[in-house]
């Protein structure tokens, strides 16, 4: 495709150095950093079809306040399954390869842009640290656009509630502590998420389907057959989709960082020693334990590990609180430390990856 041909051209750049600070620790000690210099910034749209609808009534419209009732036939061809991403990529990169940001259910990309409480997200301190970075709403989320249910999709989406994101997913809190009043809700007291912004984050929760993981697996392949050798960063349900994606690609995939993956092939029925090339790092937070959602979904991750070790791939697991750092909920890229632990995954990057980056 022509536009994908423009990117290719436009950000394929010559690898050189950036002065300043190690790359792991830049966010946190340059507290005035030189201007960043930017290449280009754009997008493209990658997977999907076109498909014709048949049968359907016509409707009638008014497009604009006050204006006339016009009537609209939903019978013809739509666009269905597409998936968005936004780049930026960096006047002189430290490497080639770039990092793509993959985000989990019920979010988008805007997750790893800026934190609910205004700081520099995992975006800004990985192209600081000298990467080329790709990040993508997933099929149905945000700027890719949903298709109609049912005649596309089968069923009707999914919301997530606020006490559903404060006790389970995210675990700011135990069970029974989220409250509609702010002043009442009882976070776990070592929760590093910023709380008072936590009304600001639930404004990120957009609709999910539970019948589009075909069709969204198959664009984030297509999202690395078009970038070519990259970077994987995955959280929550993208840990899935990450993982199969690197299965399917694993002379194009050169680093796989899992942040608390809800999902992952299943040994019995994939073979992990396609990927012995092919590093991996699963990086978890706190109070998982007792947690009934986390419990349920960790396991499927954990037996993706073993395999990929007992395969002979480079396999790395943390638990935060075994490092000594406590309090991390399921947002890691929004913590008040998010710019340490993104330093853990630059540092990795570096001593795993070491001849990708120029010194």
């Amino acid at each position: 495709m022509a536009e994908l041909s423009r990117w290719h051209s436009t950000c394929a750049a010559t690898t050189l150095g950036l002065s300043g600070s190690h790359p792991g620790n830049m966010m946190s000690h340059q507290t005035k950093p030189a201007p960043l210099q930017v290449k280009a910034i754009g997008s493209f749209y990658v997977g999907g079809e076109i498909r014709t609808l048949t049968g359907l009534p016509i409707r009638h419209r008014v497009s604009t306040p006050g204006g006339p009732t016009y009537p609209v036939d939903p019978n013809g061809e739509v666009a269905v399954g597409q998936m968005y991403v936004h780049y930026v990529c960096l006047a002189a990169p430290r490497t080639p390869i770039p990092l793509l940001m993959w985000h989990g259910g019920g979010m988008t990309g805007a997750n790893w842009e800026t934190t609910p409480d205004g700081r520099p997200g995992w975006q800004w301190f990985f192209l600081r640290a000298g990467i080329n970075v790709f990040i993508s709403d997933a099929v149905e989320r945000g700027r890719s656009g949903f298709a109609p249910y049912p005649d596309v999709y089968a069923e009707a989406p999914y919301f997530r509630t606020a006490k559903e994101a404060w006790e389970k997913t995210f675990r700011f809190g135990p069970a029974g502590s989220y409250h509609r009043a702010s002043t009442q809700r009882r976070a776990h007291p070592d929760c590093r998420f910023p709380l008072v912004s936590f009304d600001t984050f639930m404004k990120q929760s957009v609709p999910r389907w539970d019948c589009n993981d075909a069709l969204t697996q198959a664009a984030y392949d297509a999202l690395v057959t078009t970038v070519g050798d990259c970077f994987l960063l995955i959280h929550s349900q993208g840990g899935n989709f990450g993982t199969h994606a690197a299965l399917a690609a694993p002379d194009k995939v050169k680093a796989v960082i899992a942040i608390e993956p809800s999902g992952a092939p299943d040994p019995a029925k994939h073979d992990p020693s396609l990927l012995k090339d092919v590093p991996h790092l699963f990086v978890w937070g706190d109070h998982l334990e007792g947690n009934d959602f986390w419990e349920k979904y960790q396991p499927g991750a954990r037996r993706w590990y073993e395999a990929l070790i007992a395969a002979g791939a480079p396999a790395t697991w943390i638990e935060l609180p075994e490092q000594g750092i406590r309090g991390n909920s399921h947002a890691l890229m929004m913590d008040d430390n998010s710019s340490q632990i993104a330093g853990m995954i630059m540092d990795w990057l570096l001593r795993t990856v070491p001849g990708a980056f120029s010194s």
